[in-house]
């Protein structure tokens, strides 16, 4: 008989999405939220689940613990900033139903399982690595000491098993479509950048790319992109057409949807069929002919990580792709009718007061449709964070890498740039960006087009104004 199982995103700091499907683990500029499909994906595996994604839904802790006594073991995602809340979370859901089996996983847990679980008693183990089948053979009643890839509670010590291998047939794993009808409010996720309703799912996992800040593929998923076929993507997008059809796009979010050009090609075509809309990460280096096929199937906007104009640093990070390449590739974009979101980081290492303006001039010159700027985060498990360390560039612990209020704050800091330069470079990098009489007319053509997003740009504009005020209480 499988346990009730509960899948929880525990309520954090007000908008931090950081438990969920995205790789920014800290409160955006403007109130967002993505689907929470690291959990989702085996909640479609458990019978007798549920899944609850409190920060979304506005689900407090008294409400999140009140359930605990209908389950017989709870699944916490949990990350670097938000850790230690979640520990107080699990003790909450423990006291209220002590023979509650409680197990955290995510990027923080998988590279420090041994301290992760010392921190609370609490927690009866941690998931190294993937964890959808690890959920799948607790809850059947496999013992933990039989279970690969945890470390788990031992009386007063703890036991690490032998690592799992990672998961090879993505076909095989379920659609998470059902889980989303099941236990989710669709409507309650949105993001800035993003056709609203829109609705997010993964058909890979890992990533090609070996940046050094990211941290999903050092720590979880791994450098080889593992994939679902074509077919099966576009059976999943259909079934979700089917049950929601008040979506307005979807979004593949894939750490790098373009890593495999002939299968991105094929899958569009099978999109292109569907007469829907959509949207991915990728790489600033997709050919165009592969753009063009992607813009005639359907695609709207490719999510880029740009990161930085100054090739050093670039080659600091590992990025893989120049600044040439990605103009190119920007260039093809502007010429096919393709939106780009670009995401910058000022901070990177090898950051100079000159290398922050030569990123936001190039910002001004390639001129994605929005942007998004983070201060470079060191998280464990990183290569940067290993660098950091060795180098001394940590300014905080390892775990302070956000505010009391979920902001982002500035962690590293350099002997040539503190951090306090740092901090202000975002606000800058904004302002720059945002106020120049090209980017304010692009806007405003927009916004008399639609009075939908009309409506939408000045609700964001007021969110973003009051992020910019307070972003100064976390410095």
């Amino acid at each position: 008989m499988t346990m009730k199982t509960l899948f929880l995103n525990p309520p954090s700091f007000d908008g931090f999405d950081g438990g969920a499907g995205s790789r920014y683990q800290a409160r955006r500029e403007i109130r967002s939220f993505w689907y929470p499909t690291w959990l989702a994906q085996p909640a479609a595996m458990v019978p007798n689940s549920k899944l609850v994604d409190a920060p979304a839904h506005d689900q407090t802790v008294e409400e999140v613990v009140a359930m605990a006594g209908d389950f017989e073991f709870a699944v916490l995602h949990t990350s670097t900033p938000s850790f230690e809340n979640d520990c107080k979370i699990a003790e909450a859901l423990k006291a209220k139903n002590p023979k509650l089996l409680i197990g955290m996983v995510g990027a923080h847990v998988s590279v420090n399982p041994d301290p992760s679980i010392r921190a609370s008693k609490a927690i009866d183990f941690v998931a190294n690595g993937e964890f959808d089948y690890v959920c799948v053979e607790i809850a059947e009643g496999k013992p933990l000491a039989e279970v690969g890839g945890i470390t788990w509670r031992k009386g007063e010590g703890y036991v690490r098993n032998a690592d799992r291998p990672i998961i090879e047939d993505m076909d095989a794993l379920p659609s998470v479509i059902d889980v989303y009808k099941r236990d989710l409010v669709i409507e309650d996720y949105f993001i800035g950048y993003l056709q609203h309703p829109y609705l997010s799912v993964y058909t890979g996992r890992g990533c090609k790319s070996r940046c050094t800040f990211c941290l999903w593929p050092q720590t979880i998923s791994g450098h080889r992109y593992r994939t679902r076929s074509p077919q099966v993507v576009a059976d999943e997008i259909a079934k979700a057409k089917q049950y929601f059809p008040q979506v307005k796009e979807f979004f593949f979010d894939d750490d790098t949807f373009t890593d495999d050009i002939p299968r991105v090609e094929e899958t569009a075509r099978l999109l292109g069929k569907l007469g829907i809309t959509w949207s991915c990460n990728a790489k600033a280096n997709v050919p165009y002919e592969t753009l063009k096929i992607m813009k005639e199937n359907g695609l709207r906007l490719l999510l880029v990580g740009y990161e930085s104009g100054n090739r050093q640093i670039l080659i600091n990070i590992r990025k893989g792709v120049s600044t040439d390449i990605a103009r190119r590739f920007t260039a093809d974009c502007h010429k096919l009718g393709i939106a780009i979101h670009g995401t910058f980081i000022v901070g990177l290492p090898g950051e100079t007061r000159e290398t922050i303006e030569e990123t936001i001039r190039y910002a001004q010159e390639i001129n994605p449709h929005t942007i998004q700027v983070s201060l470079a985060a060191a998280y464990p498990g990183t290569r940067i964070y290993a660098e950091a360390q060795s180098n001394n560039w940590l300014r905080r612990p390892a775990g302070d890498v956000v505010a009391d209020n979920g902001l982002q704050i500035s962690s590293l800091e350099y002997p040539h740039l503190s951090h306090e330069e740092i901090f202000d470079a975002l606000a800058v990098f904004y302002k720059r960006f945002y106020f120049r009489p090209r980017k304010i007319g692009e806007i405003t053509w927009e916004m008399l087009k639609s009075w939908t997003m009309m409506k939408r740009r000045l609700r964001e504009g007021v969110e973003f104004f009051n992020f910019l005020r307070t972003r100064n209480d976390a410095g």
